[in-house]
């Protein structure tokens, strides 16, 4: 499935973008689903819906209005629409993920990140193992393009070679859990960080450590990506699972082995976001 030099490129660089990371009809069914949501979402003024663990499934922006729907977030999506399930499950970005980590691969969640056109939600620089903290860092989240991403519409920023680095702390000076990194080092991953544009049905696989973010959508096109989470079978989870699903733990490839594998860490763990989303939680970084 990968290359050499793909491989090599991930454990370097800590991502790694895969073209036609899913079916055709994979893609067109993920789109339909999304499409019926937002469409959906013109007759609601807040977030709604329900996930396994009670939050809403359906997260809208602070802009959202019924003639500009901004939909930014869809928990558990795998829960509700087959489309989705299959991508996670069944698809050459789950053999890509299972080739880096594998060969014992397990989902741990999902969800959609959205931008409407002209959206004013940016991203702040964050890792994701210090909010699905495991007993090893063997974790991949694999950003799916539902349509093509580049820098006017918000394509994700990646720190290369972070990966390699810290764990840094996503509280501020206060202990309050902010799920972003603080200015200082914010700034540097601005400094450093390269642009990682997608065409439609591309994956961005991430290592759990790359330091990331993404800037806002100033375009008039949407920019929307399909996010699962996956882990080695042998990381244990070391705090509860920020967006539990029905399918939360599923081996998707290989085999059970019964084996739990360490390395040495030391870190925060994390708070559960109350509200629908990590949104809320950054955006208390302005409050």
């Amino acid at each position: 499935m990968l290359s050499k030099e793909q491989s090599h490129a991930f454990w370097r660089d800590g991502f790694l973008v895969v073209d036609d990371a899913v079916a055709p009809e994979q893609l067109q069914g993920m789109r339909r689903d999304f499409a019926s949501w937002t469409e959906e979402s013109r007759t609601h003024a807040e977030s709604y819906g329900e996930t396994v663990d009670g939050r809403p499934r359906f997260d809208l922006d602070p802009s959202h209005t019924p003639d500009h729907p901004a939909l930014r977030r869809v928990n558990a999506p795998v829960d509700v629409s087959e489309p989705f399930w299959s991508a996670a499950s069944a698809s050459v970005m789950t053999d890509a993920v299972a080739e880096l980590i594998g060969p014992n691969l397990v989902f741990h969640h999902a969800k959609i990140n959205s931008k409407a056109s002209e959206s004013v939600t940016p991203v702040m620089f964050h890792q994701d193992f210090p909010f699905e903290p495991h007993s090893n860092d063997d974790l991949i989240t694999a950003l799916l393009a539902l349509e093509d991403v580049d820098e006017a519409n918000g394509a994700l920023q990646v720190l290369p070679g972070s990966h390699k680095g810290p764990i840094f702390s996503l509280r501020d000076g206060s202990g309050k859990f902010t799920g972003a990194v603080d200015a200082k080092t914010e700034a540097v991953c601005q400094r450093g960080s390269v642009l990682v544009r997608q065409k439609a049905g591309s994956v961005c696989l991430m290592h759990t450590r790359v330091l990331h973010g993404s800037r806002a959508n100033t375009s008039n096109r949407p920019r929307t990506l399909f996010i699962c989470c996956f882990t080695s079978e042998d990381a244990v989870p070391l705090s509860p699972n920020p967006m539990p699903s029905k399918y939360m733990g599923a081996l998707v490839r290989g085999e059970r082995t019964g084996r739990v594998r360490c390395i040495d860490l030391d870190m925060e763990l994390p708070d559960i976001p109350k509200g629908a989303s990590f949104f809320d939680q950054q955006a208390d970084i302005a409050a």
